[in-house]
């Protein structure tokens, strides 16, 4: 048991490594072809902190581990919008801009309530279903595009910082890019078998269901990239990145993680998971709520607070 428990530890340190390997490796071939910067962020680097609940649930969803599949993603939506995004107000209040108050939260709010309708329309989400999330995805990742295209004029001031990056990046050769990102997927790889095989190992030890073994430990586990990306922003003040790292994750996990998945195969869901989904739908409201409330376009340390409580009675809710 003890060793299964250091692996399930082996695999989220390969995921969060394979992760950053994949990030740099990826980032420094987009500057050698001169993309910018921003982009680079709201696309490679907001996939890169999704890659570990990406393999995982893949891995799980290949093995037929559908709880795991599932639980994964709702999990770690929750976490990161309760836990990480809770902790980094509690840190250092974060600022809404318009278009996270108008546009990203009603969007992030839209696509979970269409995950909650695909998931108990023919009890799980199919091939068709599945396709449907790809193409949502495929939108969504217009709209960064087009959204950051709108954003460069924003980024002249940091003109020289930026070339002086970019310049940074060019000196890695492309091969070297390249075996940086084909490390991170093996060690992807192996991170999400190492999770997926030794947390089923101890659920069945401890008569502990898969559910709540993907809703707690996978879940938290396979969020550590956004909490360290959202609290470091939140310390330096970088609110954009705070939330922002947030709000695209938890959008790639629903669109990309379980389309890929359910496109590998099918899944089956399990309607004991619309609670879950019921409360990540809630607690999205909320978050749109927060800029006004206290301090207008604000999320304040107190609003981080009641998001910190929420998570743990959903936790606590969990066990009993």
């Amino acid at each position: 048991m003890i060793t299964n428990f250091l692996l399930v530890l082996l695999g989220f340190a390969l995921l969060i490594k394979g992760a950053d390997f994949l990030v740099e490796g990826a980032s420094g071939i987009a500057k050698k072809f001169h993309i910018p910067e921003i982009i680079i962020g709201l696309t490679i680097v907001s996939i890169g902190t999704s890659m570990p609940e990406l393999f995982v649930s893949l891995t799980s969803a290949i093995k037929g581990y559908e709880d795991l599949a599932i639980g994964n993603v709702i999990g770690s939506n929750l976490c990161n919008l309760l836990l990480i995004l809770g902790l980094s107000a509690t840190i250092k209040p974060i600022i809404f801009k318009k278009e996270t108050k108008f546009i990203e939260i009603p969007m992030c709010l839209g696509i979970t309530i269409i995950f909650m309708i695909l998931c108990n329309i023919g009890n799980g989400i199919s091939r068709i279903d599945a396709g449907i999330l790809i193409a949502l995805f495929v939108c969504f990742i217009i709209y960064t595009i087009v959204m950051s295209k709108k954003g460069e004029d924003f980024d002249e001031i940091d003109e020289e910082t930026r070339k002086k990056e970019t310049e940074e990046g060019s000196k890695r050769s492309t091969i070297i890019n390249i075996i940086w990102i084909i490390i991170g997927i093996i060690a992807l790889k192996f991170g999400g078998d190492f999770v997926v095989n030794n947390a089923e190992k101890i659920a069945r030890a401890f008569h502990i269901s898969e559910k709540i073994i993907s809703l707690t430990i996978v879940a938290i586990g396979t969020s550590l990239p956004e909490l360290v990306t959202s609290v470091t922003a939140a310390i330096k003040g970088d609110s954009d990145i705070a939330i922002g790292n947030i709000i695209g994750s938890n959008i790639f996990n629903i669109l990309l993680i379980i389309g890929a998945s359910a496109i590998i195969r099918p899944i089956i869901y399990n309607s004991t998971y619309n609670l879950q989904l019921a409360i990540l739908i809630i607690s999205t409201i909320v978050l749109g709520i927060f800029p006004y409330t206290d301090k207008k376009d604000e999320m304040t340390r107190s609003n981080g607070i009641t998001y910190l409580m929420l998570y743990g009675l959903y936790m606590a809710m969990l066990f009993v």
